[in-house]
C-alpha cells in the first residue's frame, strides 16, 4: 500500500466523535478499499478539556482549526463544525486554497456557498466533497452525481429532516399534538432546545438546494426554496389525512418543469401505498425520477454519529483512490442557471383545513369561493370541534395550480365564518 492518507479533523462534537471510532474501528477494511491508510493527525475544537469518552492522545492538538489548512502533515481537511459562515468557511476557503481537499458535512455552507466553493475546487483540481450534509448515512450524493449521472431527472424529493419525521410520525401513531410530542423529542435529544432550524423547515431547505442542483444540473438556488415548517399540523389534520388515506409527513420537492425550477419544504399529505408514508420515526428517505432508470427510492437514517460518520469516511476513501470529479456533477461554468417557476403556478391536489363557525351557510359560502376561482373540490369532512371553539371543515381538491386555492382563500379573508387562518398542505400521490 501507498503512504497513508492523512486527516485533519475540524470539530469533536457526536459526529467528530464518530469519525474517529469508525476509522479505527474499521482501519483495516477501510485500507483495502482506499488502496492506503487513511489516519487523523491533528484535531481542532473549541474545548481541548472536555470528555469525548475516547483517547485524543495519539493527535496533534490545534487552537485554531484554521490552521489544520497550512500544515505540511494534513492532505485532506474534514470539517464537522457547522455554520454558514464564520470558522466553518474560513476553514474551507483556507483548505482549497492550500491545494487541499476538503470533506465536510455541513449543509447550510454548501447551500449558501457551494458554487464558490465547487468553482475554487474546481480550478485547483481538489475534491470538494459533501455526502455527509444531505440524508446522513444514506449515499444519496453519490447515487445522484454518479449512479444517476446518465438520467434526466425530473424531479427529486423526499423527508430531509429526521426530527420533523419523529414529530409527525408519533403524532400519527399516538394521536398526540405537536406541542406535547415536540417537548418529548427534546427531552428524548431528537429535538434541540431551540427547535426551530428542524421544525421550521430551514435544515430541510438547504438539503433540498443541495439535491436540485444535483438533480438538474443547476447552480444552488436556497433563496427560492419556499419553506412551511411543521408548527401549524394538529392531532386533527392527523386523524383526517389518515381517514382519507394519507400520512403527513414533511416533504421537501424540488421539480424542473417547463415554467421553471420549482422548490419547497411543507408538510404533505402521503398517499398510504406510497413508500414515503411509511418512513417513520427518525429516518429520511429520498425519491428521484429519472427518465430512463425510473423511480429510485433510498432510505436510511439521517443523522447521528454512526451514520453520518460512515458518509464523511466514504468521501475520504474516495479521496484516497484519486477521485476529485466535479462536486455537483459537472464544472460550475456548465451548470445553468436556474429560473424560479412562479408562485402559484405548480398544479397539485390540495388539503384544506377550516375552523369555522357551526351556522348554516357556511359551507355555502366556502364552496362558492372555491367554485368562483376556479377549483374543484374532491371530499368534504364536517366533524368534530376544533380547539378555538369552532368546528372542523375538511376539503381535499381535485389537481389545480396552487394559484387557484390561494385565490379562493383569498375571497374568504375577513369572513365572520372562518376563524382563523387556514391549514393548506399538497397532496402527493403514488
Amino acid at each position: 500500500m501507498t503512504s497513508p492518507l492523512r486527516i485533519g479533523l475540524a470539530g469533536l462534537g457526536t459526529v467528530g466523535v464518530g469519525v474517529i471510532k469508525l476509522l479505527h474501528a474499521n482501519a483495516e477494511l477501510i485500507a483495502r478499499r482506499a488502496g492506503r491508510p487513511i489516519e487523523i493527525i491533528a484535531v481542532a475544537a473549541r474545548d481541548r478539556a472536555r470528555d469525548r469518552g475516547i483517547d485524543l492522545a495519539p493527535f496533534v492538538w490545534v487552537d485554531d482549526a484554521r490552521k489544520l489548512a497550512a500544515r505540511d502533515d494534513v492532505d485532506v481537511v474534514v470539517e464537522v463544525i457547522g455554520g454558514t459562515e464564520g470558522l466553518a468557511l474560513d476553514l474551507a476557503q483556507a483548505t482549497l486554497a492550500a491545494g487541499k481537499a476538503f470533506v465536510t458535512a455541513n449543509k447550510a455552507m454548501i447551500a449558501h456557498h457551494g458554487m464558490a466553493l465547487a468553482e475554487l475546487a474546481g480550478e485547483k483540481r481538489l475534491a470538494l466533497k459533501y455526502e455527509a450534509a444531505v440524508a446522513g448515512g444514506i449515499p444519496v450524493i453519490k447515487g445522484l452525481r454518479e449512479g444517476a449521472a446518465a438520467n434526466e431527472i425530473s424531479r427529486v424529493y423526499g423527508i430531509l429532516n429526521g426530527t420533523c419525521n419523529y414529530i409527525l410520525s408519533t403524532m400519527d401513531a399516538e394521536g398526540r399534538d405537536f406541542d406535547e410530542v415536540l417537548a418529548d423529542a427534546q427531552a428524548l435529544g431528537y429535538a434541540e432546545a431551540d427547535p426551530s432550524f428542524d421544525v421550521d423547515g430551514i435544515d430541510a431547505a438547504h438539503k433540498l438546494s443541495i439535491l436540485a442542483s444535483l438533480a438538474f444540473g443547476t447552480h444552488l438556488d436556497f433563496a427560492s426554496v419556499v419553506v412551511n415548517g411543521i408548527g401549524r399540523v394538529t392531532a386533527a389534520d392527523i386523524a383526517q389525512a389518515r381517514a382519507l388515506g394519507f400520512r403527513v409527513r414533511l416533504v421537501g420537492f424540488a421539480e424542473s418543469d417547463s415554467s421553471g425550477l420549482h422548490q419547497s419544504v411543507r408538510p404533505t399529505l402521503v398517499a398510504i401505498n406510497h413508500p414515503l408514508a411509511h418512513v417513520a420515526g427518525a429516518m429520511n428517505a429520498v425519491v428521484a425520477e429519472g427518465n430512463f432508470v425510473g423511480r429510485l427510492f433510498f432510505e436510511g437514517r439521517g443523522a447521528g454519529e454512526g451514520p453520518t460518520a460512515s458518509a464523511i469516511v466514504a468521501d475520504l476513501i474516495d479521496v484516497a483512490r484519486g477521485e476529485f470529479g466535479p462536486a455537483f456533477a459537472m464544472p460550475v461554468n456548465q451548470l445553468l442557471r436556474p429560473t424560479p417557476a412562479s408562485e402559484g403556478s405548480r398544479c397539485e391536489c390540495t388539503y384544506l383545513r377550516f375552523s369555522v363557525v357551526d351556522r348554516p351557510g357556511v359551507l355555502a359560502e366556502i364552496t362558492a369561493a372555491m367554485r368562483d376561482s376556479h377549483v374543484s373540490i374532491e371530499n368534504v369532512i364536517q366533524r368534530g370541534a376544533a380547539p378555538d371553539g369552532g368546528v372542523l371543515l375538511v376539503m381535499t381538491t381535485h389537481e389545480c395550480s396552487e394559484r387557484a386555492v390561494h385565490e379562493a382563500l383569498s375571497r374568504l379573508e375577513g369572513s365572520a365564518s372562518i376563524l382563523g387562518a387556514p391549514m393548506v398542505m399538497p397532496i402527493l400521490g403514488v
